[in-house]
């Protein structure tokens, strides 16, 4: 977990903060959204103005930084890697498409929609959300190619299970970077990013899907590439976590994966599900004891040490070498070959997380945080409402989900403090749901689901960019309602 900061590194006046704060985010905006940047030269840069402005000495706004970076990576970093390798071998074994057409192939008609939609949410724990994107779209036009459902009542739901999943349940980089920042239990945030999911997805999924498809008319577009055959030749350029370089033999080089895994089994939808439910069941499991159990119980201790994130996730890697690697045919040497290939597509991910908590700590060290707290507090602001706003604004500005996580989870962090467990808890859903507001033009996801599903940037914007907005706005009023109870 990320600290905050012990003493303030500038004496700087709340003014000459709040300007440091708004042009330090600035930066980072603009850079990202009107420069092309890449967030992770953005997020430095923003840093190193923020520093500037607030009137800190440079070398500790470096000092700043650099912690924060390095905190961020040892509490979110190895999650992160964990869990990218458990989705690969979920992809590469075969078993993600077993639990889509053991699921798909058991309903038909009006039900298809919702289990659509299940399995999306399902599969979509251990993925991230583009891989999701890739292994389900064919699925969706296949199905809606030989039914009389129409793509969006299929698609739609397809996708919010898998934006709802990304953006409210953990081990996803947005909800880990929230509860590291907040100093969230993860436990408890899990419990109620599940708890708000499932009607999450149920509006944002097939009922918007049912609403949308009566007015907008999609035809289904040509089959990009079949479920079998996922090699990267979508429009977005996503591939396998594993290259066909990845597994070839060594001394020779010319020989294909295909060739080598040509007897690969289906691991079934059993070891599949036990080894995508394994983790999430641990870090339940150590959440509720922490609520029924006494302090100093043995049986809490034991499930306090199995449920830390980062033994259920390496349980869950464990688990999936044998469930998923050993029963679809993989030696050692393709087992470690698909564990290593999850790792190069996530180093992108890992450095902006990085550099965002490094963001971040420059804006609580320089007190930025308090400032916002304060004014918060005098103003009477409600601490969810404000972490929501910040990220939906945030997200507008820049179309990154990671960025406005981080963002608003730094400038909201004191606030954090003076919140109770399952407050902050449901602070970091806040932010999380806010993250996924009115995704436009400016985000990548936006123009991956356009040009998957063959529609123009008009029907992208009434179709994808309202359903994440449903899904920031009914997520935030589940988090709300819960605030109620808790």
């Amino acid at each position: 977990m990320t600290p905050l900061a012990a003493e303030a590194i500038t004496d700087a006046g709340t003014g000459q903060l709040v300007l440091a704060a708004v042009l330090g985010i600035a930066v980072v905006v603009l850079l990202i959204a009107w420069a092309k940047w890449h967030p992770f030269l953005a997020l430095i840069t923003g840093s190193g103005v923020l520093g500037l402005v607030a009137g800190a000495a440079p070398g500790d706004t470096i000092d700043s930084f650099t912690t924060g970076l390095g905190n961020t990576v040892g509490s979110v970093g190895v999650l992160i890697a964990l869990g990218s390798m458990i989705g690969a071998m979920l992809a590469e074994s075969g078993g993600a498409d077993g639990i889509v057409n053991r699921i798909v192939n058991g309903v038909s008609g009006a039900a298809l929609p919702w289990a659509m939609a299940g399995v999306a949410a399902l599969i979509g724990l251990p993925l991230f959300f583009e891989v999701g994107v890739v292994l389900l779209v064919p699925i969706v036009l296949l199905v809606a190619r030989r039914t009389d459902v129409g793509l969006l009542r299929l698609g739609i739901p397809a996708l919010a299970g898998l934006s709802v999943l990304h953006g409210l349940v953990p081990p996803h980089p947005g909800p880990l970077v929230a509860i590291s920042s907040l100093n969230a239990d993860l436990g408890l945030t899990l419990m109620f990013g599940l708890v708000c999911a499932i009607p999450t997805v149920i509006i944002a999924g097939p009922v918007f899907g049912n609403f949308i498809a009566k007015r907008v008319p999609l035809a289904v577009p040509a089959l990009l590439e079949t479920a079998g055959d996922r090699s990267g030749s979508g429009p977005a350029g996503g591939q396998d976590f594993v290259d066909r370089s990845d597994l070839a033999n060594p001394g020779s080089p010319g020989e294909l994966v295909d060739e080598q895994v040509r007897g690969r089994r289906n691991p079934g939808f059993w070891a599949a599900v036990l080894t995508i439910l394994l983790p999430v069941a641990l870090m339940m499991a150590r959440g509720i004891a922490e609520v029924v159990l006494p302090e100093g119980d043995s049986v809490r201790t034991a499930f306090e040490v199995i449920g830390e994130p980062i033994v259920a996730l390496l349980a869950g890697v464990f688990v999936a070498m044998w469930a998923l690697g050993y029963r679809a045919g993989f030696d050692r040497k393709e087992t470690s070959a698909v564990l290593g290939g999850a790792l190069p597509p996530i180093a992108g991910i890992l450095l902006i997380v990085a550099a965002g908590g490094g963001f971040k700590q420059v804006l609580v060290d320089a007190g930025v945080g308090n400032v916002i707290a304060d004014a918060a507090q005098d103003a009477n602001i409600n601490a969810l409402l404000l972490g929501w706003l910040v990220a939906v604004g945030i997200r507008v500005a820049t179309g990154s989900a990671t960025v406005a996580t981080i963002t608003a989870a730094g400038i909201v962090a004191p606030l954090a403090t003076t919140l109770d467990s399952p407050t902050v808890a449901l602070l970091a859903l806040a932010i999380g749901s806010g993250s996924l507001f009115f995704s436009h033009v400016n985000d990548a996801g936006f123009w991956l689901v356009k040009e998957y599903f063959g529609m123009t940037v008009g029907q992208t914007i009434k179709t994808w960019s309202v359903m994440e907005t449903i899904i920031s706005v009914v997520g935030f009023g589940c988090v709300m309602l819960l605030s109620l109870v808790v």
